[in-house]
């Protein structure tokens, strides 16, 4: 942990710099729920003004504010800031939460002045939340340092970190009124100096903490968090909201690879190397954590679904398999049970509909029996209002079944008034409620991809490239060799003459490329002639193509043709890297071809991979799933493809002066696969 953050969370005494006795300013709010929070260390306010707020006397300036201090809330003008940085410097304060804005995010002006912030913060060993932020709140010191309106949020496991000050602060009250509890939270804002990273790192070593959540519009550096990250969901949970997926434009790329690894995708990858759950929603992100802060992980996917409607059920099923999750198949020593309980109209097969006649007692019975079951991983609750008793009745009795098993129990509690002191029953025992199945399903889902997460290999982490990131005088045949990746030998040949030539050294059959570095795509511009079987055919094809090739592309270069012995029939699938320029390596695996990008069907994973990253992405595409044979397609070579993506990943790492490197085709045969053509783009 480093130590220098603990002042944001464990200060001896904090100051509000630029409090404030009128209650419109945010001097006034962050003073009073610092008071109000219960916080027990010292307390002191500046203030131009003299006098007391709170019962505390205004001091005029840091050097008159006693000991012990070491946090200041900066509330003050822009312009003001750096001055009263030093000032918190020659006091001896170490750390400090700049809430004020007019920074960064104004324009030049602001980013100067936000680098001077920095530059006197440094120079005293002061560390810096914000600027442009509403700073921290931990519920169980207790401590608030924000000028939110009170009062704070409920005490509970999940830490926030957010890049947004507005939506944190729509956060705190969204979660007065459902309920949810927070052990700590964090508004970022321009992250001048301390980032996502530090406070994951922060969060991770926090015992109040059971689950992390995190909304994030970027990162600042992006290998750096993916390496804390994975250290940190090897034992707890990270959640995070990723905002800004969508760009407007796409950077020009020289391969396919390039071509479709957008910005997002690069953080797929990296919160799949990392371990972190990806949200879409706000909503989902949270309706996850509610989950992972106090449910068990279940051992599998397999779901029993447990309901008083018909309706209900069926959405429950459908969700499922939304979430990668599928109904149990109850034993018989179940079904036989549940038709002892349930009236002969009732389904006992999953979706187990008890009938709307259900009361708490056959609630708790049925719930019992499916989750003692041993193919019973986890279980869905469906509770709508009974029309014959009340909804808190039966509540307290699935309270008290789910308690006597260790399984998850997600419970969709549908309606309103009728079923509030349902809810609070639940929120007391910490059974996760969500208002329909669907989200009941998701959360489960996430439950489940916790457990698959954890149970997975350690994995290697980013290793220092063992070569520096000047160009590289390899051909790229020459460096796909160096790395042990198999590739059909590529001979250059600038005539037809020398072409009959190099033919005759091959043999035959050949395969004929058309040599130019302006073109892009060969076939498409009949750049490429396949099964030549003998010099004849070899010369006239030569012909033919620089005809074609000359009327089509009459200001491209052409130095001749490549020659290369033709490859043996098998699947074409594309390999490749392009190189993310805040996580690094991107390797990318899916359908080879000339409709690679049309197709789109490709995977993306972080460099460095293993086997089971590289056996994931290949199980992720359809080209993967076929390697295994389709009809009258014969199975391929799989274990040939992995060790290609294991070592393309590790030429990527080592050679840090690539930008982006294609194999298109990889042709995989039953035995062993041959990279037929590669693409190289260097710095």
């Amino acid at each position: 942990m480093d130590t220098s953050l603990l002042p944001f969370f464990k200060p001896q005494g904090v100051v509000v710099v630029g409090a404030s006795s009128s209650p419109e300013k945010l001097g006034y709010g962050a003073a009073r729920n610092l008071v109000q929070s219960g916080y027990s260390g010292a307390i002191h306010f500046v203030s131009q003004r003299q006098g007391e707020l709170f019962g505390r006397p205004l001091h005029a300036d840091l050097a008159h504010v006693p000991d012990p201090v070491d946090l200041a809330v900066l509330i003050v003008p822009p312009q003001a800031t750096p001055e009263t940085i030093q000032a918190c410097g020659q006091r001896g304060i170490k750390a400090a939460i700049i809430v004020s804005s007019g920074f960064r995010e104004t324009g030049a002006e602001g980013a100067a002045l936000e680098r001077q912030c920095l530059d006197i913060a440094r120079a005293h060993g002061i560390r810096l939340l914000g600027p442009n932020c509403i700073g921290v709140i931990d519920t169980h010191l207790p401590l608030d340092t924000t000028f939110l309106q009170p009062p704070m949020p409920a005490r509970g496991g999940v830490g926030f970190v957010s890049h947004s000050g507005a939506f944190a602060a729509s956060i705190v009250d969204w979660a007065r009124g459902e309920g949810f509890g927070f052990s700590r939270i964090v508004s970022l804002g321009n992250q001048a100096d301390v980032n996502e990273t530090d406070m994951l790192s922060l969060l991770a070593e926090d015992k109040d903490t059971k689950v992390i959540a995190l909304y994030m519009e970027g990162v600042s550096d992006g290998r750096r968090f993916v390496r804390v990250a994975r250290e940190v969901t090897q034992y707890k949970p990270v959640i995070a909201l990723k905002v800004g997926r969508f760009e407007a434009g796409q950077k020009a790329a020289a391969s396919h690879t390039g071509a479709l690894a957008a910005s997002d995708t690069a953080f797929d990858a990296a919160f799949a190397k990392a371990g972190i759950l990806r949200a879409e929603t706000a909503e989902q992100m949270f309706d996850w954590a509610r989950a992972l802060e106090n449910g068990p992980l279940p051992r599998g996917n397999r779901i029993a679904i447990l309901t008083n409607a018909g309706g209900p059920g069926v959405i429950a099923a459908d969700s499922l398999e939304t979430n990668s999750l599928i109904p149990a198949p109850l034993t018989e020593s179940t079904l036989k049970e549940l038709s002892a309980i349930l009236p002969p109209s009732a389904a006992i097969h999953n979706p187990v509909d008890m009938l709307a006649s259900a009361s708490p007692q056959t609630y708790a019975d049925c719930l019992h029996l499916l989750l003692a079951d041993p193919n019973v991983d986890a279980a869905l609750v469906i509770l709508p209002p009974p029309p014959m008793f009340k909804a808190e009745e039966a509540a307290e009795r699935l309270v008290e079944t789910i308690r006597q098993h260790n399984k998850a129990v997600a419970v969709a509690l549908m309606g309103s008034t009728l079923v509030h002191e349902a809810a609070q029953t639940f929120e007391r025992a910490c059974v996760p409620t969500y208002p329909f199945p669907e989200r009941a399903a998701s959360a489960l889902g996430a439950l489940a991809m916790r457990a698959k997460l954890i149970q997975r290999e350690a994995q290697t982490v980013f290793p220092k490239a063992s070569s520096s990131s000047s160009p590289i005088n390899l051909s790229a045949e020459t460096l796909l060799a160096h790395y042990q990746i198999p590739i059909a030998p590529l001979r250059l040949a600038r005539s037809a003459e020398e072409a009959a030539v190099i033919a005759g050294e091959l043999g035959y059959p050949l395969a004929m490329k058309i040599a130019s570095p302006n073109i892009l795509h060969k076939s498409d511009v009949g750049g490429v002639v396949l099964d030549l079987q003998d010099v004849s055919s070899l010369l006239s094809a030569y012909a033919h193509m620089m005809e074609r090739v000359k009327i089509s592309n009459p200001q491209a270069r052409i130095e001749g043709v490549h020659l290369q012995r033709q490859v043996p029939p098998g699947q074409e699938v594309v390999v490749g890297m392009v190189r993310d320029p805040q996580f690094g390596p991107l390797m990318m695996f899916g359908s080879g071809g000339v409709e690679v990008e049309g197709l789109k069907d490709v995977a993306f994973a972080l460099a460095p991979l293993d086997q089971a990253e590289a056996q994931e992405m290949i199980r992720k595409t359809w080209a993967g799933r076929k390697l295994k044979g389709f009809r009258s397609i014969p199975p391929a070579d799989e274990e040939a493809v992995v060790d290609v993506l294991i070592q393309l990943s590790r030429l990527a790492l080592e050679q840090e002066s690539i930008l982006e490197i294609e194999i298109n085709p990889l042709c995989v045969s039953s035995q062993g696969a041959v990279a037929v053509d590669v693409r190289m783009k260097t710095r």
